[in-house]
Parts: C-alpha cells; structure tokens; sequence
C-alpha cells in the first residue's frame, strides 16, 4: 500500500495493550473513524505486553505492599492502593463488556483466578500487614481480604512457602481469593484481532514509525519505514498516540512538543527464575509478594507467582534486576545515550545523584551469582532446588525521569501520560501498573486529547455502555464495587 499521500484519522505506535485499548476506544465512539497501528517487530504483543516479559498480576493491589507505605506517623497511605484497585476493576468491566458484545472470546485464554497473598515475617514487619488489612478492609474493594497469622492456616494457603520453616518465627499474611492472572499478551491478540477485520483499522508489523513532523495545519506527518520492502513512506495523521514501551521516549522527543522538555528514561531490565518441576508447579496456587529491599525499585518486589502462560501452569520467582542501555528488550544498547538531549541531561544527572541507593541495589543485581539468586528464592521458598529451576530473561522497563518544580530531576516510578496542548498527540512513558489499569489510562488520553467529544452525549452513552460505573466512584459507592465485581466474575467466568 502506498502511504505517500494517504490521511488516517489516528495513528497508533507500538502493537501492545495500550494501543489495542485506545483502538477499541476510538473505533467504538467513532465508527468511521480510520487507524493505523504500527509496530516494529513480527508479531503484535511481542514486547512489554508479552505473557513472559510481564508481571502478569492483575495489579489491584491485593498484594503489592510497595502500594502501601507506612507514614511517619504508623499509619497507613492506602490512596494509591485505592485508586489502583478501583482501576482495575474498570479495566475488568471494559473487558467484560467486550466478551459480552462477542468482541472477545473465550476469557479463559486471557485470565485466570489466581489468590493474591502478601508474606511477611518478624514482629516489625507482622505489625505493619496487620495495620495495612485493618486499613484497607474499611473499602468494599478490599473487604474480602483475609489476615492470618496462624502457620497451620498460611501452610494450607502457601504450602511451599511454609515449608521448612522455623515455627517459633512469627510469619503473617494476607490472602485475596479473587485475585487475578493474566496473559496480557494473548488479551491483546484477541483484542487486536477483532480490530483487524474492523473497517478502516489496519495493522502493520515489522513496521517502525521513524520520526513525527507538526504540520502549519496541526496535522502530524509520519515517517514510517517498512523492514519488507526497505522503504521509508510518510502519511498524515490527524492524532498520533505513542504506546510504544520503552521506545516512547525517542519518538516523543522527535516530536519536539513544549510538554515533552526535560523528560528522560532510566532502563531498568528483569530476570526471573522460572520453575521447571512440575510437581513442584503443581503445589503452589497464589501469587505470594514480599517487601521490597532497601532502595530496590517497586518492580522489583519479590514475588512467588502462580503463572498461566498460553495455557500451560507456570511458576516464576524474582524478578531480578538488571542494568542495560537498552529502552526495549529487542531494542538498542544506543538507547539511552541517544535520548540524552540539552533540555532532559540536567534532570537525568540530577535523578542519578539523588538515586544512589538504587545505584547501588542495581550494581549488586547485576553481580549477583545463581548462588545469590536461589538464596533469595529461599526466603520464600526454603527448600527451593537450584536444579528445579532456570534463569528467564524477562522485559525491559524504563522508569520516567522528569523535572520538578525547581528544575531537577525526580525518578518516577509509574506511568506518566504526556500529551500535546492540542491534543494532537499523546505518549505513555512509565511501568507498572500500566497494563492493568491500561483503561483508565486510555480514558485519560481520550479526556485530555478530545475533551469536547468526551462532553457529547453520544460519547458518554459509549462509555457507559462499556463500562457501567462510568463516571461514578467505586471507592465510595459499596454496592456499585460489589455489583460491578459480580457482573465481571460471571461474564469473565472467573
């Protein structure tokens, strides 16, 4: 196809959950509308949204206590927490709603219930979960949430985690039963799959969008090159979303929009130890999340984790940190150093100085031996068999670095939308909980980038449709929460 002279409505850059998500979206409250999806590598979902370069939780925060921090004061900051959760469960009732409208198929291939657990022990650290439980079981979001400090019940929940170890220690945990797993990778497939046969969306792999040019009419052209036929072609774009992972940055700096100065990327890669015994797989059932090490980053909470990766049962521990100038795990050890630009040097210097900690948790990472990985496999799993498990490359994360008020530069970890005064354009930098919450998120492009269509009331009907507590609080609504939870467990068969 020549795409010399071609005008699509929208352009959507990179083929992972977020892209999928914002197509449906648009496709749904535009019908006409026409986009293009662009992708780099052979297959869609390849990259971040892949079921083994991704954390896999449903990130509600059940389980991630790095979502609650302790304050100064002894209490409990569950504001993150909250929100996250009832994200989450936005993203649930939009995919309920698409397997309702036969838009998806077979929810079994994506998602999985699987109990999420957080594991601790010492008298410290015991006091802290149960101060966390008491805090969140206040919200109906959390208020199926179970505390337990009894080691005959946690070896009933966790029996590999218990085995082994000393009974005189005191060990605490908490357990949600309707916790979630899930392939983002094959959600996106399916997703993108049903976008293929819609009128006016295309998708292309082994495609990479090469540069973002503004046009004097507020159109973008964009320069895409084909790998096939080793050609470069341009086309205008009415909005472009850059979704593309660790690959955002580059292209949003090329942008050169007001909004994208000063920002920068810091890449911070992943390994896991991947079980291979099956009996062992076959008696753990719940993901177990422990607290993270001093200065460790919050992917990196180490967790024991009931896995189902194309249909097959697995169990992953770590992840395990790791250093590389990479932006994407197919990507460029150039990366990093082509991203430093005149306007972003200070911050990433800046964020640098003000990270030594995590400087140096990442130096040990990296020096770590397959000794020092299965001893800390251990603390969750004492009688763990280096022989029962492998070293698994898992994906690549680029935490956003940014200015702050006064200039320098903050590492932020998270997702960070940025987008064009206009709303011409929009980019989605950051990591976790990204995918889980890629709904909410997309409905933030959608307010910042078409605020007047989000006020049409044919929009807000769309919405609605798709996600029935839309617009309203499921933190403060109890009967909502749990109506809304009902309808997505029955329709996700979960």
């Amino acid at each position: 196809m020549n795409l010399q002279n071609e005008h699509q409505h929208a352009v959507l850059i990179g083929a992972g959950i977020m892209s999928a998500t914002l197509a449906i979206f648009l496709k749904e409250l535009e019908p006409g509308i026409t986009i293009d999806i662009y992708e780099r590598l052979p297959a869609v979902a390849a990259e971040s949204s892949d079921g083994w370069n991704n954390a896999g939780t449903g990130h509600s925060a059940f389980c991630e206590l790095n979502y609650t921090p302790e304050k100064e004061d002894g209490s409990i900051d569950i504001s993150k927490a909250l929100k996250i959760a009832s994200s989450f469960e936005v993203s649930k009732q939009f995919w309920s709603s698409l397997v309702q409208q036969n838009k998806l198929s077979d929810p079994a291939s994506f998602i999985h219930t699987v109990p999420h657990m957080s594991f601790v022990w010492g008298k410290e650290n015991t006091a802290y979960l149960k101060k966390r439980h008491e805090t969140l079981t206040r919200y109906t979001l959390f208020r199926e949430m179970k505390y337990s400090e009894d080691n005959t019940l946690l070896a009933q929940w966790m029996p590999l985690v218990m085995q082994g170890r000393d009974a005189a220690e005191q060990h605490a945990a908490t357990r949600m039963e309707i916790g979630t797993d899930i392939n983002f990778g094959a959600l996106t497939e399916a997703m993108l799959k049903y976008l293929d046969h819609q009128e006016g969306v295309n998708i292309y792999t082994r495609h990479e969008v090469k540069d973002l040019e503004k046009q004097k009419d507020g159109k973008w052209k964009v320069t895409v090159e084909d790998f096939l036929m080793e050609e470069k072609r341009k086309l205008l774009a009415d909005f472009v979303f850059i979704g593309a992972g660790g690959g955002t940055l580059p292209l949003l700096e090329r942008s050169d929009i007001e909004e994208a100065r000063g920002y920068g990327g810091f890449p911070i890669s992943g390994q896991w130890l991947r079980c291979t015994n099956e009996a062992v797989i076959a008696q753990h059932e719940a993901k177990v999340y422990g607290k993270a090490s001093v200065g460790a980053p919050p992917m990196s909470v180490p967790h024991l984790d009931t896995r189902v990766i194309d249909g097959k049962k697995e169990l992953l521990f770590g992840p395990f940190a790791g250093f590389s100038t990479k932006f994407l795990k197919n990507g460029s050890y150039f990366d990093l150093p082509l991203s430093i630009e005149i306007d972003n040097i200070f911050p990433m210097l800046s964020a640098g100085w003000h990270n030594l900690p995590l400087t140096k948790y990442l130096v040990q990472q990296v020096t770590q031996s397959d000794k020092d990985r299965l001893e800390a496999l251990q603390e969750y799993y004492p009688e763990a068999d280096g022989k029962d498990w492998e070293l698994a490359i898992a994906g690549q994360r680029v935490q956003v670095i940014k200015k702050d008020k006064d200039g320098k530069g903050i590492l932020e970890f998270g997702t960070e939308l940025v987008n064009a005064a206009d709303g011409t354009l929009a980019a989605l930098l950051g990591a976790s909980p990204g995918a889980s919450t890629a709904v909410s998120i997309m409905l933030d492009v959608l307010k910042n980038c078409f605020a007047e269509n989000m006020q049409s009331e044919k929009w807000q009907s769309t919405l609605k449709n798709l996600i029935p507590s839309y617009g309203q609080s499921l933190i403060e609504n109890d009967a909502l929460a749990a109506g809304q939870r009902q309808r997505s467990k029955e329709l996700l068969e979960l």
